[in-house]
C-alpha cells in the first residue's frame, strides 16, 4: 500500500450522520414540548439544511446562520411556534450524543492507523465533530482533525486541504488519499488539491459529475485492498 496519509471525511463515511440526524431531531422537537408527528417535518428538514450547507460551501452564507436558518425555514413551512435558536442548540447537544458507526469503520482505522496516519476533513462544526469523535470509539486511531469552521476554508477549496496537510506528520502528495462519500466536496477537493482519491458509494450512484475518484467502493472493508 503506497499511501502512508489517509484523510477522511466523518459523516456518512465513518458515521452514519443520517441515522444521528435523525434521532437528534426526534428528541429536539420532544424538547421543544412538540408531540406531533415528525414524518414530514424531518424530510423537509433535511432539504432545507442541504441547501444551507452547500450555500455554506459556496461561501453565500456563515456557518452560524446556518445552524439555527435551518430550524427557522423549518418551522415556518409548517406554521410551528417553536423558537429556531433553542432548538438549535438542542440539536448540536443531542448529536453529540446520538453516534452510530458505519459498519467496518471501527476495523477500517485500527488498521491503516497501523500502517500510517489518519486525520479527519470535516466542514461539520468544530466542538460537535469533535465530541462525536470521542463517542465513536474511533479516537485513538485517528492523529487529528481539519475542520473548516478552524481553517476558515471549506472542502472542496484547496486552501482547507493546505490547512489539513499542514497538520500531518509527514506529507507528500504521491503518498496521501482523501476518502470520502461526497464527489462535490471530498472527491472534487482531492482531484483539484492533485492527490489520489477513494469515494465511499455504497448506494452505487452513478457519477455524472466532473470529479474523479481514483478508487470507489460500496464498503468499508473493501478499501485496504483497493489501494494496494
Amino acid at each position: 500500500m503506497k499511501h502512508t496519509l489517509f484523510l477522511f471525511d466523518l459523516d456518512d463515511t465513518l458515521l452514519d450522520f443520517k441515522a444521528s440526524e435523525q434521532l437528534s431531531f426526534s428528541r429536539t422537537l420532544q424538547q421543544l414540548g412538540y408531540d406531533g408527528a415528525t414524518d414530514n417535518l424531518f424530510p423537509q428538514y433535511q432539504a432545507i439544511n442541504l441547501a444551507l450547507w452547500r450555500a455554506f460551501e459556496t461561501g453565500t452564507v456563515s456557518k452560524d446562520f446556518l445552524k439555527v436558518e435551518r430550524f427557522r425555514q423549518t418551522f415556518a413551512a409548517h406554521e410551528l411556534a417553536l423558537d429556531p435558536a433553542t432548538a438549535s442548540a438542542l440539536y448540536l447537544e443531542a448529536l453529540s450524543d446520538t453516534v452510530v458507526l458505519i459498519d467496518g469503520a471501527l476495523a477500517l482505522c485500527r488498521q491503516l492507523a497501523a500502517h500510517g496516519e489518519i486525520g479527519i476533513i470535516t466542514n461539520g462544526v468544530q466542538a460537535i465533530q469533535h465530541r462525536r469523535i470521542a463517542s465513536s470509539g474511533l479516537g485513538e486511531h485517528i492523529s487529528f482533525i481539519a475542520t473548516s469552521e478552524a481553517c476558515g476554508h471549506a472542502k472542496p477549496d484547496s486552501r482547507f486541504f493546505e490547512y489539513t496537510t499542514g497538520m500531518a506528520r509527514a506529507f507528500s502528495k504521491p503518498h496521501t488519499i482523501i476518502i470520502g462519500d461526497r464527489l462535490d466536496a471530498d472527491i472534487l477537493g482531492a482531484n483539484r488539491y492533485g492527490i489520489d482519491s477513494c469515494w465511499f458509494n455504497p448506494a452505487k450512484l452513478p457519477n455524472d459529475s466532473e470529479a474523479r475518484p481514483t478508487y470507489e467502493v460500496a464498503r468499508l472493508d473493501a478499501i485496504p485492498n483497493a489501494l494496494l
